[in-house]
């Protein structure tokens, strides 16, 4: 009886691990897909980079970090207008679909050299 069962589980087995793995991998949802963080930096009058570049549809977290004073990260054709103070960085969620140069902005007054503080977001293939 014993050897019975041994066989059973020995037939069954393989089906079940695949079944349930193949289950797993067509659960995925959007915020379990792999993503790429780039830190930027915001400090008067600057941001670190200045520039990045991601690829169509290609989903990018932008770790926004202050050095110093209150700052935003304003890019209005890609909908991002997201402030960080110093101490409190922030995630920013990137998706674009479309390619181009997006060009932002620091939205907050930071000072006399603010008008300088540009970032630009290049999506290219």
């Amino acid at each position: 009886m014993e050897d019975e069962l041994v066989k059973q589980i020995t037939r069954v087995l393989p089906a079940l691990i695949m079944t349930c793995l193949l289950t797993k991998a067509g659960s995925l949802t959007a915020a379990e897909e792999p993503t790429r963080t780039i830190e930027v930096h915001a400090k008067r009058y600057g941001f670190t980079p200045s520039e990045i570049t991601v690829k169509p549809g290609e989903t990018v977290t932008i770790h926004l970090v202050s050095d110093d004073v209150t700052h935003s990260l304003l890019i209005p054709e890609l909908k991002i207008n997201q402030e960080v103070s110093k101490g409190h960085p922030v995630d920013v969620k990137l998706a674009p679909n479309s390619t181009g140069d997006f060009r932002g902005k620091c939205g907050r007054f930071c000072g006399s050299g603010h008008g300088s503080m540009t970032f630009t977001v290049h999506v290219k293939e």
